[in-house]
């Protein structure tokens, strides 16, 4: 069955892809990383069109947080990016009273970096970095077995993960509005502007 695109969304869509049309490359280990990329045909749906499972095996629908603000993030355990743990649950302690929702997502995709079970992963968290975020089990971020969510955002913006504690920011309507390398850090002042603009607004 097709979906009909409404014109608010379609509106968002091309505010979106002109908003965030301006293409930052930073390097990282050779790599060139994007932070946002212009020109992509935006995906139909929205981020609640898509369910992960828990790290617990529980289905984790992001429809439930539905009117919330997330920051979902490809973690990994063995990374040289893995202290951002830190910063992710300082800032959800940070903002979560206000709407914000960090997510983790392991995976194995980088440098093989995630190689543990579930069940190690979350002891791991919790045991060095005091994690209480919610976490998916482990996941695909690439190539044809990528979770659909991660599809989805590829073709929302053209780009994807290119290493681990990529992260993505949805906001309450479920629009992917923004995308941040791994250098970019938990609590930097540029990832922190992004969550407060996004926050859900509280009703006067």
């Amino acid at each position: 069955m097709s979906k009909t695109t409404s014109p608010h969304k379609t509106g968002h869509r091309r505010s979106l892809l002109a908003t965030l049309g301006i293409t930052t490359a930073l390097g990282f280990a050779g790599i060139g990383y994007i932070t946002l990329m212009g020109g992509a045909v935006a995906a139909e749906g929205s981020a609640y069109d898509y369910t992960f499972t828990s790290i617990d095996d529980a289905p984790l629908p992001l429809e439930q947080y539905r009117g919330k603000t997330v920051l979902l993030v490809n973690t990994a355990s063995e990374c040289g990016f893995t202290p951002q743990y830190e910063g992710l649950q300082t800032l959800w302690e940070t903002y979560r009273d206000q709407g914000l929702v960090v997510l983790g997502a392991p995976s194995n995709d980088f440098g093989s970096q995630e190689p543990g079970s579930e069940k190690e992963i979350k002891k791991f968290c919790e045991v060095n970095f005091n994690v209480n975020f919610p976490l998916t089990s482990k996941i695909v971020t690439k190539g044809d077995d990528a979770h659909p969510f991660y599809k989805w955002a590829r073709a929302e913006i053209g780009s994807g993960p290119k290493w681990n504690f990529h992260k993505y920011l949805i906001d309450p309507q479920g629009n992917l509005v923004g995308s941040f390398p791994s250098i970019v850090k938990p609590m930097s002042k540029k990832l922190r502007k992004a969550v407060e603009k996004n926050l859900p607004k509280s009703e006067s």
